[in-house]
């Protein structure tokens, strides 16, 4: 009984969504696992995850949970910070340059790739319209990724994004401007802030 109050606490957690990895980390067996999923009727969406009946899936919350090293980016990034109106086509994400992107791209993500050094630059947790909570950069090192790749984004998203970012009121442009050098687009960055400020 016991088991099944922390499966089903782990669900209510994860609004409707259940680990492997989770309950084995809790102590639970796989077998009391595989009956818990059986009697509740969860779907199984991914290997080792598994979806109350009736809970909304969410893509990047799923994303998330199989490969828990990437982080959101670009459009996606934007979309998750509110700074475009456009829900974005594809899935971005930023991996290190040493880890494997094949299994993503074959999903069907667009994979950006930096060096170990500027990793984990901005990084931040952003919500998902569905209530989860995912690695995400900050505003700051989107605007950047943005403007760095702008030859892969659509140019009236960046534009507007940019603009977005400079009308809201928890924009830190200092931090700008930082990550702006890091990332080689400072000349960019100050020819909008020049123009919007």
């Amino acid at each position: 009984m016991k088991t099944h109050a922390i499966l089903s606490a782990m669900l209510e957690k994860n609004l409707g969504y259940l680990r492997t990895a989770d309950a084995e980390e809790a102590g639970v067996s796989r077998v009391v696992l595989g009956n818990f999923v059986k009697e509740n009727n969860l779907e199984r969406v991914a290997r080792g995850l598994y979806l109350e009946q009736g809970a909304w899936r969410d893509s990047l919350f799923e994303v998330q949970l199989r490969y828990p090293k990437l982080v959101f980016s670009h459009e996606t990034a934007l979309s998750l910070l509110n700074l475009t109106d456009r829900e974005p086509t594809q899935i971005t994400v930023t991996l290190e340059t040493s880890s494997g992107a094949t299994r993503l791209r074959k999903e069907g993500v667009k994979v950006y790739k930096t060096r170990q050094d500027l990793f984990e630059i901005g990084l931040a947790e952003a919500k998902t319209p569905f209530g989860h909570f995912v690695r995400c950069y900050n505003a700051e090192r989107t605007i950047c990724d943005v403007v760095r790749s702008r030859n892969n984004v659509e140019i009236q998203d960046m534009q507007s994004a940019i603009k977005d970012y400079f009308r809201s009121r928890q924009k830190d442009i200092p931090l700008l401007m930082r990550y702006a050098k890091l990332f080689s687009v400072e000349k960019i960055i100050r020819q909008y802030t020049e123009v919007l400020l």
